[in-house]
């Protein structure tokens, strides 16, 4: 009975749902232009309140994941070849959303030799020469720890590049598939050496303890990282790893004032909290 109720919803938890006309807007664009994103894919508690604000995280190169991470809601199997024309479909939305900022990200196309790498050039350079003036974060996979894959991202020119590790070093093996923690670092470090904007994420209440969060914020600054988000861990479906614990607001809050004593510039830390929330402040 005791496991019952901890796995139960505490109020911090529980949020509105506004659906009103810009909510509506965001949803038609998104339907008409038969795109994905990780608002709906991924299940994330802050869809509503988002597409309210008139924002939406695009994900680009189909909706299956070659990958099958034991957090992640996003299908896994065998994905459909790269759509040529999804790049020109996603610069035309984001001119309809008149969006200041937008984000993309993406599935894992492990299937693909440069893990759709070209798509991704593709897509920040069409939004930006459709909308001049919008600022583009693009929250990439790891690429299977292939610079010369990223160095074609980075050179599109996204103001913000972002990869999570995730969670913790010790729980990687359990929460993520193929992923490496330090290839993940790796992979932070490379773009903070570019000189765009850096930034990385964790989940938490799957186990981790304070000293293993500090951890990662130590690991992350140590390898250039700007900008951090932590937030709680939600499980999708009965097939997800369960949640551990959930988080009060008040340790949240103590993490981000840790995480800004060391040196990050922004730290995003809530229970609501996921790597695209309120990222348009991360660009300044």
């Amino acid at each position: 009975m005791e496991d019952i109720k901890r796995r139960q919803k505490p109020d911090w938890l529980k949020i509105k749902v506004p659906k009103g006309k810009e909510y509506i807007d965001v949803r038609n664009v998104i339907d008409r232009n038969r795109l994905h994103t990780i608002c709906s894919s991924g299940k994330c508690p802050n869809k509503e309140d988002c597409w309210g604000r008139g924002t939406a995280t695009f994900m680009i190169l189909g909706n299956i994941c070659t990958r099958s991470c034991k957090f992640c809601s996003v299908p896994t199997g065998r994905p459909l070849p790269a759509d040529e024309a999804e790049p020109a479909r996603i610069a035309e939305s984001v001119k309809k959303m008149n969006l200041k900022h937008c984000v993309i990200t993406s599935v894992d196309r492990d299937d693909l030799e440069d893990g759709g790498a070209k798509v991704w050039a593709e897509t920040i350079r069409a939004v930006k020469a459709l909308r001049d003036g919008t600022t583009i974060e693009t929250l990439v996979p790891d690429f299977r720890g292939r610079k010369e894959l990223l160095q074609i991202v980075i050179d599109a020119g996204p103001e913000v590049i972002s990869h999570n590790v995730e969670t913790v070093r010790r729980l990687t093996p359990q929460v993520r598939s193929a992923a490496i923690y330090y290839r993940s670092l790796e992979v932070v470090g490379w773009i903070a050496a570019s000189g765009i904007r850096s930034k990385s994420g964790i989940m938490l209440g799957l186990g981790e303890t304070e000293e293993e969060v500090i951890q990662v914020m130590d690991d992350l600054r140590g390898v250039g990282c700007e900008v951090m988000t932590i937030g709680q861990y939600l499980q999708p479906t009965a097939q997800h790893l369960p949640v551990k614990e959930f988080i009060p607001p008040e340790q949240f809050e103590k993490y981000r004032k840790i995480g800004l004593e060391k040196g990050f510039r922004h730290v995003e830390s809530g229970p609501l909290v996921r790597s695209s929330y309120h990222a348009e402040k991360h660009i300044l």
